[in-house]
């Protein structure tokens, strides 16, 4: 049977309606913030979606030491708490065990980035706040090694994991994305989360920054999607080319609602047969 984790008044679950995960990969700045949240949460919700927002307050991993990393943590706090107030389901992602707390105040979901799937301790701080948790697949890791993951995460207590798969790395510079990969994360009843936005990454083709195929995302998300899922994560700027992080990964805002029905058509079809 497979799990299903209970995130404000809906259920993420690889049988359900797919559930999206969408917004800035970094905030930028409250006006945009609060521009791309409400737009975001208007389009998904009119198609019957169940809507998570996401940004990072701080992105610790970075191609060049001068790269924007985000506000930081206290302004993130902020922030987040606005965005509550206003209504929004909200995921973030954690670097640091200092962080967990904080924002587990805040957010709904907290995040595990994939260069950190393997740290105990954060993944122990973070279970110990009793939050569903989305752990991202490491680019270095095979799907079988996720199990191990879940049986960690169990040991602290929490049995609340959303798996997110975010492509492997193939060679230099470039990212792929396995299907029977997915296939295989499905096997371990936790829902499945398939960040398209990163899978399109081309790590280090930016020189300092990531390259990216945006205009591949919504081929990719069909894909994925027809694998059935529990969701997809997908990062949106109104102008990709002047975002102050992967905008080269990033799904344009007005491209958006294109890219959702598209996928939805998939999903509701392999739904059917669930």
């Amino acid at each position: 049977m497979t799990q299903k984790i209970k995130v404000s008044d809906f259920e993420i679950s690889n049988s359900k309606k797919l559930t999206v995960i969408a917004g800035l990969n970094v905030l930028e700045n409250d006006e945009l913030t609060f521009k791309v949240a409400d737009e975001l949460k208007a389009i998904v919700e009119s198609k019957g979606n169940p809507f998570i927002f996401k940004a990072s307050f701080d992105k610790a991993n970075r191609s060049s030491v001068d790269s924007y990393r985000g506000p930081g943590l206290d302004e993130g706090l902020r922030t987040f708490s606005e965005l509550r107030r206003l209504g929004h389901t909200l995921i973030t992602d954690v670097h640091e065990i200092n962080q967990v707390k904080k924002i587990a105040d805040v957010v709904d979901i907290i995040q595990i980035p994939a260069f950190l799937c393997r740290q105990t301790d954060l993944i122990k701080e973070v279970c110990e706040t009793g939050k569903p948790i989305n752990v991202k697949k490491g680019q270095f890791l095979s799907p079988n090694q996720m199990e191990n993951i879940i049986s960690k995460c169990d040991s602290f207590g929490n049995n609340q994991i959303l798996l997110c798969e975010r492509g492997t790395s193939f060679g230099y510079d470039n990212l792929v994305v396995d299907m029977l990969g997915i296939s295989k994360l499905k096997t371990f009843k936790s829902p499945v989360i398939f960040d398209v936005t990163h899978s399109l990454q081309l790590p280090g083709q930016g020189q300092t920054a990531a390259g990216g195929r945006a205009e591949q995302a919504v081929d990719l998300a069909k894909a994925g999607v027809a694998l059935g899922i529990a969701g997809v994560f997908i990062e949106v700027h109104p102008d990709p080319k002047n975002a102050l992080c992967d905008g080269p990964s990033a799904t344009s805002l007005d491209k958006f609602e294109n890219l959702l029905d598209e996928v939805n058509k998939v999903d509701n079809a392999v739904k059917d047969f669930i």
